[in-house]
């Protein structure tokens, strides 16, 4: 006898009724089983922004360094100079505005504070801090 999709067979190959499946769990934004808090996701969204413009800037202060000392363009570095100034400022305070919603510890939040200074660590950290906040690791 054929046996549709939604029965269970039993050994003797005799029908049982229908099959019980499981029901797929609610779906949460870490994919781990803990939910991420919403101001928690609200403040990585802003943090990652902010990651990812203050690593742009900070490759451009490089650039216009090279630009004052080898071809003597000092107006590059007046002029971006202070604009990357602003803009490390604000990634600071998202970032520890992430850190205390996080709970991160201090060594991690200074390793991010710190990433902000070196080119290209931004975006290494970024990736880092997004990762283990969705994981609901501590940092």
């Amino acid at each position: 006898m054929p046996v549709s999709k939604d029965s269970a067979q039993s050994a003797d190959g005799t029908a049982d009724g229908p099959a019980v499946r499981p029901q797929p769990r609610a779906a949460t934004p870490t994919g781990a089983g803990t939910a991420v808090p919403p101001k928690v996701l609200a403040a990585l969204r802003r943090y990652r922004v902010a990651a990812f413009i203050v690593g742009w800037g900070l490759i451009i202060l490089c650039v216009t360094m090279v630009a004052k000392y080898a071809f003597g363009q000092d107006w590059t570095v007046a002029v971006w100079g202070p604009i990357h100034g602003v803009l490390y400022v604000g990634y600071v305070l998202l970032a520890f505005d992430l850190a205390y919603k996080d709970r991160w510890s201090l060594g991690g939040t200074l390793w991010v504070l710190l990433a902000g200074v070196i080119p290209g660590v931004s975006f290494v950290a970024e990736r880092q801090v997004h990762r283990k906040v969705l994981a609901r690791q501590k940092i």
